[in-house]
């Protein structure tokens, strides 16, 4: 199907081909420069190039692919750093330089890499769409083939494989290949969904103990500029006890987005193997067409659903939605679409509960558990939290962790508000810990928020009459409280303190609860609020 170029505005085309579907893939000009059809009208469609326009003209050749926006799975996606059209940008950078700039077509996978392949099917046996015919090692998984077709085995291929050799042929000659396409705008097909009840471990006390995440479920972390963001989902990257791990850098500035990919090189996780051998990295900075930052997170979380369905537990974190949310917001200005609240478009809710309900635990045609978890970065212009995309978030997020600014300004990292956060998985998690870590789990997490909260109510007591206007059990608490923020709250994600299991964080919550409980029960003896204080377990820092 083709056709000419009759109109540009920007990174927004209109040409003369008609026959097209909504989101049908379209390459654009003499550069075939890739798009998305958006805009069907009755003798012209509207297209949404995913790349820079500068130098295309009216009359250029258009070329509909009748195929939606595809991804490639197979081996070699671990690792790997890819663009939000799925070009890996090492192969970008051998093309164009350091600058990107229109490249036409790249492979998303290296097709000559030779992989260990061993079969589980043999000649004869019938395939059903979708199951396992073989088995490809990829660094610390093993990762499984699907049969995109039906049909009976003629033969099967033993041993090295190269992703462009037909590794099974059909009777009728159909063949597969070690990798498949799939639409970024059509999830998966995972099987049966599952309630999601094994907790999340990210290593942060804050979150492990007092607003606690399932495997499955959907967290959102709003927070201004300098609130520890990045920082924070690098450390739940790095230490989470979960298999692959799916970054998206959506909107991020240039600078930011190659220190995040030098730091991934260079971090390891809990075992000591290097990060970047179970990530995918989806890096599409700020001064990237709009169109692709809007893709970008479609096509991440299809990698994502790849991997869960063969039954790995898998983390998604975006940095950041709000970035998306105005790509969407300014495509939607370019089709002339009737704006909502702050200028986003009408379906910003019902576009983002549609992509957050990817996630979930799903039970596989093997058996077998995969979840899919997704940790959400949002910014708030001016860290206002009312507006549209943190609310929009919230409807479908099961977890809300708010960094605080003035936290942030103190240096107490991570700057989670304890007080305005929260977890629907609470009750849940503290069951499963108090049978797996601690019997006491239930009762230490309910004095500690005990604590916290009545120091917040007591704050506003002590700026009317300070410290020393406070009863002397309200003085003990006040200082129970500084103490759990400071030596429980407050992680350094650059020393040995960045990861906590969850037995050290039973142990040293309970530590500073038993010291707290012994200097009331002194204070009843009748000794001295100075002497107590002195003893240096309470003592505020």
């Amino acid at each position: 199907m083709k056709g000419v170029v009759t109109s540009i505005s920007g990174a927004t085309v209109t040409i003369d081909l008609r026959g097209l579907r909504l989101y049908d893939r379209v390459y654009i000009g003499h550069a075939r420069l890739s798009g998305e059809v958006v805009h069907l009208e009755k003798d012209h469609t509207t297209v949404q190039v995913f790349e820079d326009t500068h130098g295309l003209s009216i009359g250029e050749p258009a070329e509909g692919t009748q195929a939606p926006l595809t991804v490639t799975l197979g081996p070699g996606l671990l690792g790997g750093v890819f663009d939000g059209l799925q070009r890996p940008l090492p192969a970008l950078q051998q093309k164009s330089g350091a600058f990107i700039r229109n490249c036409g077509t790249i492979p998303s996978l290296d097709l000559q890499r030779s992989w260990p392949f061993t079969p589980s099917k043999e000649v004869g046996a019938v395939l059903a769409v979708g199951d396992i015919y073989g088995v490809v090692t990829e660094g610390h998984i093993e990762h499984p083939l699907f049969a995109r077709c039906a049909g009976k085995i003629e033969h099967i291929h033993s041993g090295p494989i190269r992703l462009n050799e037909p590794l099974v042929t059909l009777q009728g000659g159909e063949q597969l290949f070690g990798f498949q396409d799939w639409s970024v705008r059509r999830p998966r097909p995972g099987g049966e969904k599952c309630p999601a009840e094994v907790p999340l471990i990210t290593g942060q006390r804050c979150i492990d103990f007092l607003f606690p995440m399932v495997k499955g479920a959907v967290a959102i972390i709003p927070g201004g500029f300098g609130t520890g963001k990045t920082v924070l989902e690098q450390s739940i990257a790095k230490f989470t006890d979960i298999d692959v791990v799916v970054y998206v850098g959506c909107g991020e500035r240039g600078n930011e987005m190659a220190g995040l990919l030098s730091e991934f090189d260079e971090l390891r996780d809990a075992a000591g193997q290097p990060l970047l051998e179970r990530t995918i990295i989806i890096a599409n900075t700020s001064n990237m067409p709009v169109a692709a930052r809007e893709s970008s997170i479609f096509t991440a979380v299809t990698m994502a659903e790849y991997y869960r369905d063969m039954g790995y537990d898998v983390l998604f974190l975006a940095d950041s939605l709000s970035r998306w949310a105005e790509a969407l917001r300014e495509i939607s200005a370019a089709l002339e679409e009737i704006p909502g609240e702050d200028g986003y478009p009408t379906y910003l809710s019902s576009r983002l509960a549609g992509f957050i309900e990817r996630s979930g635990v799903v039970k596989t045609a093997t058996g077998k558990l995969g979840s899919l978890s997704m940790i959400l970065a949002v910014s708030p212009p001016g860290a206002d939290f009312s507006e549209p995309v943190t609310q929009a978030c919230l409807r479908a997020a099961g977890a809300f962790y708010q960094l605080d600014t003035s936290l942030a300004h103190s240096r107490h990292f991570p700057a989670i508000n304890w007080n305005h956060s929260y977890s629907l998985f609470s009750k849940e998690c503290t069951a499963y810990f108090s049978r797996e870590i601690d019997v006491q789990w239930p009762t230490l997490h309910h004095r500690c928020r005990d604590i916290l909260q009545q120091e917040s109510a007591l704050r506003e007591v002590v700026e009317v009459v300070g410290m020393e206007g406070l009863q002397d059990r309200d003085q003990l608490l006040m200082s129970a409280a500084e103490r759990i923020r400071r030596d429980f709250l407050c992680q350094n994600s650059f020393t040995a303190d960045a990861f906590s299991s969850p037995q050290q964080t039973a142990q040293r919550i309970a530590a500073i609860i038993a010291d707290y409980d012994q200097a009331v029960q002194r204070l009843e003896e009748g000794e001295l609020l100075t002497d107590i204080l002195q003893g240096g377990n309470n003592a505020p820092g």
